[in-house]
């Protein structure tokens, strides 16, 4: 088998690892960085233009002559006056909209990072249901080889109590091989290269009870917010690039006959006649459109989810309250069915019932405590928190 790495941390402390070397983190941390930089750039005024003009090359250097040779430096600047504001508020839209993508994909991974952390733990603990359940099915065969040696039991109990013993061992195989499952995609989630060899003890037992709603709208609102901001901001860019654009120009001329020079002053602008960009702004209203759809759909999608949670929430408590009764009342039954079987008044058959209706009843308690532990994560989600972990 592959070398397994370390024993997991406890989740808190894994997430507080994770946020610093989680892929899909330091993926978003880049793309925000990108956008900081964009912002940054839009702020840089337009590069001035530097241009040399010949004119009369080869004329009569005879002063005053109109064929006088001339030299002319002239340097244009773009005023940008129409232009420069719409782009640094439409990059500074696309910044806020990343920051929010960024809170939204933490949030995201919190929850998912808690869900894989609770499943790896729960195999964990189905894995050593299985192995008590192998050491009693070990029990029940050794009790019936010595009753059917005694006499008091035909040597079929004892092949029945062997074929339980069998089952038992299968679906301890399948349980372990189930948390090397779940412990690898925890370890690629948390962004390690080798599996964790197990997790200890830190959310299924969590009883806490969920908190309170978050403060604001959910990430993924927020996201859809801000996103329809950036995009309405591109409406303006769209529209300024139909305005002209006014460039000063001022150089110097230096005049061939009489080696004079003078200043030159001008002015320059674009006529927008055949390009007044009415496709891209008639796109960018489009998209703006298209924006406010998705964030309708968001804004829906978000109290729907969150009434969800709730719901999940308290149905996942009151089935672990059940699970718990149920398992106890099993354990009971068993514990008295194993004394009975000793003593000969109680089935071969019904013990081994007993047996596996203990397992089921553990194996209920284990997955309802999951689900409380997936439905705390989704409340979380929603309400903009890092599940059992703020930070």
């Amino acid at each position: 088998m592959a070398a397994r790495a370390e024993m997991a941390p406890p989740y808190r402390e894994l997430l507080r690892r994770s946020v610093e070397r989680a892929p899909v983190l330091l993926e978003q941390d880049a793309n925000l960085r990108a956008a900081r930089s964009d912002a940054r750039q839009a702020r840089a005024w337009a590069n001035p233009a530097v241009g040399v003009e010949f004119e009369n090359i080869g004329g009569s250097s005879v002063n005053n002559s109109p064929s006088t040779p001339q030299t002319t430096l002239a340097i244009t600047q773009p005023l940008e006056l129409a232009q420069r504001g719409p782009r640094i508020a439409a990059s500074d839209a696309e910044l806020r909209a990343a920051q929010a993508r960024g809170a939204q994909v933490q949030v995201d991974y919190a929850a998912q990072l808690a869900i894989a952390y609770a499943q790896a733990e729960a195999m964990q603990q189905r894995l050593q249901l299985a192995q008590e359940d192998v050491a009693r099915a070990q029990e029940d065969l050794r009790a019936a080889q010595a009753l059917v040696v005694a006499g008091k039991e035909a040597r079929l109990r004892a092949a029945q109590a062997q074929a339980s013993l069998s089952g038992a061992i299968a679906a301890r195989a399948a349980a372990d091989a189930s948390l090397s499952g779940a412990l690898a995609d925890l370890s690629v989630l948390a962004g390690v290269e080798q599996s964790y060899s197990g997790v200890p003890a830190s959310l299924l037992d969590d009883r806490r009870a969920p908190m309170g709603p978050g403060e604001g709208v959910s990430p993924a609102l927020a996201t859809a917010q801000a996103e329809r901001d950036a995009v309405a901001a591109q409406v303006r860019v769209e529209r300024s690039k139909a305005i002209p654009d006014i460039g000063l120009t001022g150089g110097l001329r230096r005049f061939g006959g009489s080696r004079e020079t003078g200043f030159v002053l001008g002015v320059t602008t674009t006529i927008p006649i055949f390009n007044q960009n009415r496709g891209g702004i008639a796109a960018a209203q489009a998209r703006t459109e298209a924006a406010e759809q998705r964030l309708a759909a968001a804004r829906l999608a978000s109290e729907a989810l969150r009434g969800k949670a709730l719901a999940q929430v308290a149905a996942s408590s009151a089935r672990l309250k059940a699970a718990a009764e149920s398992e106890e009342a099993a354990a009971e039954a068993y514990r008295l069915a194993r004394i009975g079987y000793e003593s000969g008044k109680t089935a071969l058959l019904d013990l081994l019932t007993l047996r596996r209706a203990l397992g089921d009843a553990r194996a209920l308690t284990i997955d309802a405590r999951l689900a409380r532990i997936g439905a705390l994560a989704t409340l979380a989600r929603v309400d903009g928190r890092l599940a059992f972990g703020d930070l």
